[in-house]
C-alpha cells in the first residue's frame, strides 16, 4: 500500500520481493499516494547502455504541491521548520506549512518578476538559513531548474559551476555567520560572476545587513522584490523527466559532473526512503545537520521531510560553537527524535569528551543516523552507548550524490544493524558485487565492486550538457550496471560494508573531492611544477589529503611554500579541500610511459613503508628512497 511504513523484518522482507518480482507494479504503488496533475502511461523505460532511464512516463506534476498544497488541508498549522541560527541566543524561527507555502509562492514570484521561467537554471549560493530552503522550492514551483553551490566554496569553483549550468541567476546573501566568524557571500559572487557572463540577474538576501556592492540592472534586493508580489503562486505542471535540479560532485578528473535529477522519480524514492530507513511519523522533530550545498540536505532537508509532511530543524551554525556541546543542546531544545550526521562530526565531537555531553539528557532521541561515509566502529560504539543512550538503533546509510536517496541502510528498529555495515538493501535496489573483470559474485563472506543492475527511480539521468561523460564515468565499467566507484564487502548473512572509492576520489568529511581537482589547484601556486594527492587514514575526517609537490628549485622556506599551496586550493576549490599534508619531492614515481605510480604514494602515505610492491618498471626507482625518508 501506498505510504505505508514498513514496520517488522517480514515487511521488509515482502517489500523487497514483491520490489524485484514486480518493480513497476511496487513503484507504481509508492506514487499513487502523491498529487499528479496527470497520471502516467507508463511506469519504467530503461536501458544501461545509453543510458536511458525514465520513471513515471508521461506523469505530469510539481513536486512542490506535494511538499506543501497537499498538507494544508489537514495539517496547515504543523510546523515545517524550526530554524536555529548560529548564535545560541539570536531569536530563530518557527515556520508552520501555511507559513512556508505564502513563502515560497512569494519567493517564486519574485523569480518571475524577475525574469526566470521554466527550465531556466539559477544557482544557489546561500548559508543555513530559511530563505535557502525557500529558494530552492521556489525554484521548483516555476519549474527553474535549481543548482546549489556550497557557500564555503570559493569564487573560482561558484563560477565553474554557473558557466557549466549556464544559470541566467544568482541567489546568495549580504553575508554569513560561521560560528565566531561573519564571511563574506556577495562579493564572493561578486568576483565569480566576472567570468559568468550567462547571469543576468543577482537577488540578495540581508543576513548579516552588510552594505554590499549592488551593480546597477542586475543585483537587486529580496527584501524589496517581496513588498511586490503576492503570496499566492500557480505551481507549474511538470513531466515527470523534467529536470529538476542539477547538483555538482566531484570525479576523477578534474571538471565536477553536474548530476541531474528529475521531478517524479526523485520525488517518489526520497519520500520512501525518509519514511522508511528513519521509521519517521507525524509527531517526530527530524533533524539533518548536512548544508543543503550536498546531495544530503536536498533530499532529507528539503524534500524528503517536507514531503513526508514533517517537523524538521534547519540549524546554520557550526557544531563547536560557542562549544561542543551545541549539537546536544539543539536536540534537548528542540525535542529532536531523528538525528542525522556525519562521521566526521562524530568523530570530532568525541575527541572534545564527554564534558560536552553530560550536561544533555537526549532523551528526546530515538533513532541516529550517519551519512556520508562509512563509520567505524569505535565512533559507532560512542554515538549509541553516549548520545543514543543505548536505545536508539542507528542506521549507517549508504547512498552518493548520484542516486538521489539512500540505497543500503538498516532500517531504524525494523531490521538488525552491524557496526560499520550500511547492511541492507532497500526494497527496490538490487545490488552485486562483481569481479574487477565484471562477473558477479553470488557467495556470502565476499569483496568485490559495488554495483546496481537495475534502475530505482531517484537515480541520475544524466550529466548536464555531457551524456557521454554520464555514460563513461557510470555505465561503461561493467555492462548492464550502474557502477557506484565503491568496493564493498558482503557478510554471511548478506549485509554489505562499504570499504571505500576504487578511483581516485577521496572522501573527506563525506564530501567526494577529485584528485586531479585538487592537483590543479596546488599546481596553480607560484614555483610549482606538478603535485600528486592520495587519500591517507585521518582520525577525524575519515580521509585525509596527502599532497607530494614538485617544485621548479629547491623549497627553502618550507612554512611560506606550503601557505602559498593551501593558499592556492583554497582559492580554486575553498578551505574544505586544503591538504593536511604537503611533502616536497624532487620527483613524483612514474613508469616509463610517464603515469604516476599512485599506490606507492598511498602506502607512503599510510606509512605502510614494507608493502610498497614492485618498483622495478618505474623510470627512477631511486625517487620512492627520496619519498620514504621525507614522509611527513
Amino acid at each position: 500500500m501506498a505510504h505505508e511504513l514498513l514496520r517488522d523484518r517480514a515487511a521488509y522482507e515482502a517489500a523487497r520481493a514483491a520490489s524485484i518480482e514486480d518493480p513497476e507494479g511496487f513503484w507504481a504503488d509508492q506514487a499513487g499516494g502523491f498529487t499528479w496533475q496527470r497520471r502516467w502511461d507508463r511506469v519504467l523505460e530503461w536501458d544501461f547502455e545509453g543510458p536511458s532511464v525514465k520513471w513515471f512516463i508521461g506523469g505530469r506534476l510539481n513536486i512542490t504541491e506535494n511538499c506543501l498544497d497537499r498538507h494544508l488541508e489537514q495539517h496547515a498549522q504543523r510546523i515545517a521548520m524550526i530554524w536555529e541560527p548560529n548564535d545560541p541566543h539570536a531569536p530563530g524561527q518557527r515556520i508552520t506549512y501555511r507559513e512556508l507555502h505564502e513563502r515560497v509562492c512569494a519567493m517564486a514570484n519574485v523569480l518571475k518578476r524577475n525574469g526566470i521561467g521554466k527550465g531556466d537554471r539559477v544557482a544557489i549560493y546561500m548559508p543555513m538559513i530559511p530563505e535557502l530552503l525557500v529558494s530552492v522550492l521556489a525554484c521548483a514551483r516555476i519549474g527553474a531548474v535549481h543548482s546549489v553551490v556550497f557557500c564555503g566554496f570559493s569564487a573560482q569553483s561558484l563560477a565553474d559551476r554557473v558557466n557549466d549550468a549556464q544559470a541566467v541567476a544568482v541567489l546568495c546573501s549580504d553575508g554569513m555567520y560561521r560560528g565566531a566568524k561573519e564571511m563574506p557571500v556577495k562579493a564572493v559572487v561578486d568576483e565569480a560572476l566576472e567570468q559568468c557572463p550567462s547571469v543576468r540577474r543577482v537577488i540578495v538576501t540581508q543576513r548579516v545587513g552588510w552594505n554590499v556592492q549592488m551593480r546597477d540592472g542586475r543585483d537587486v534586493w529580496a527584501h524589496e522584490e517581496l513588498s511586490h508580489v503576492n503570496v499566492f503562486c500557480p505551481a507549474e505542471p511538470m513531466d515527470s523527466e523534467d529536470p529538476l535540479f542539477i547538483l555538482y560532485t566531484s570525479g576523477s578528473t578534474g571538471k565536477p559532473k553536474g548530476v541531474v535529477h528529475t521531478c517524479g522519480g526523485y520525488m517518489v524514492y526520497t519520500h520512501y526512503t525518509f519514511r522508511n530507513v528513519f521509521q519517521a511519523g507525524e509527531k517526530d522533530v527530524f533533524w539533518c545537520t548536512a548544508d543543503v550545498g550536498w546531495v544530503t540536505g536536498h533530499s532529507y532537508m528539503v524534500y524528503g521531510p517536507t514531503l513526508a509532511g514533517a517537523t524538521q530543524v534547519m540549524f546554520e551554525g557550526v557544531p563547536t560553537y560557542p562549544d561542543a556541546g551545541r549539537f546536544w543542546q539543539v536536540i534537548d531544545k528542540h525535542g529532536v527524535t531523528i538525528f542525522y550526521t556525519a562521521p566526521t562530526a562524530i568523530r570530532s565531537l568525541m575527541a572534545a569528551g564527554l564534558d560536552h555531553v553530560l550536561p544533555y539528557s537526549l532523551h528526546s532521541l530515538r533513532v541516529l543516523g550517519s551519512v556520508g561515509e562509512p563509520i567505524n566502529e569505535e565512533a559507532w560504539h560512542w554515538y549509541r552507548t553516549h548520545i543514543g543512550k543505548g536505545r536508539s538503533p542507528i542506521v549507517d546509510t549508504w547512498w552518493q550524490t548520484e542516486t538521489g536517496g539512500i540505497l543500503i541502510s538498516s532500517l531504524a528498529g525494523v531490521t538488525d544493524e552491524k557496526p560499520g555495515h550500511a547492511a541492507w538493501p532497500l526494497p527496490g535496489i538490487q545490488p552485486v558485487l562483481l569481479t574487477a573483470e565484471g562477473q558477479e559474485i553470488t557467495a556470502n563472506e565476499v569483496e568485490g565492486m559495488l554495483c546496481i543492475k537495475f534502475p530505482w527511480p531517484s537515480m541520475l539521468r544524466t550529466t548536464w550538457g555531457d551524456h557521454e561523460r554520464c555514460r563513461q564515468t557510470y555505465f561503461s565499467a561493467y555492462k548492464g550496471h550502474y557502477f557506484t566507484g565503491d568496493g564493498a564487502k558482503r557478510d554471511a548473512d548478506g549485509r554489505y560494508r562499504i570499504i571505500g572509492r576504487v578511483d581516485d576520489v577521496l572522501n573527506v568529511s563525506g564530501h567526494r573531492f577529485g584528485t586531479a581537482e585538487i592537483e590543479s589547484a596546488i599546481n596553480t601556486a607560484k614555483g610549482v611544477v606538478e603535485s600528486a594527492v592520495v587519500g591517507y587514514p585521518h582520525d577525524i575526517k575519515g580521509q585525509g589529503i596527502y599532497a607530494y609537490v614538485v617544485t621548479e628549485r629547491p623549497v627553502t622556506d618550507p612554512e611560506d611554500m606550503r601557505g602559498a599551496i593551501i593558499e592556492a586550493v583554497v582559492a580554486g576549490i575553498g578551505r574544505i579541500a586544503k591538504p593536511d599534508k604537503i611533502q616536497f619531492v624532487s620527483g613524483l614515481p612514474k613508469t616509463r610511459s610517464g603515469k604516476i605510480m599512485r599506490r606507492i604514494l598511498r602506502k607512503v602515505a599510510e606509512n605502510e613503508l614494507g608493502s610498497l610492491g614492485d618498483t622495478s618498471t618505474l623510470l627512477d626507482p631511486a625517487v620512492v628512497e627520496e619519498i620514504k625518508g621525507g614522509r611527513v
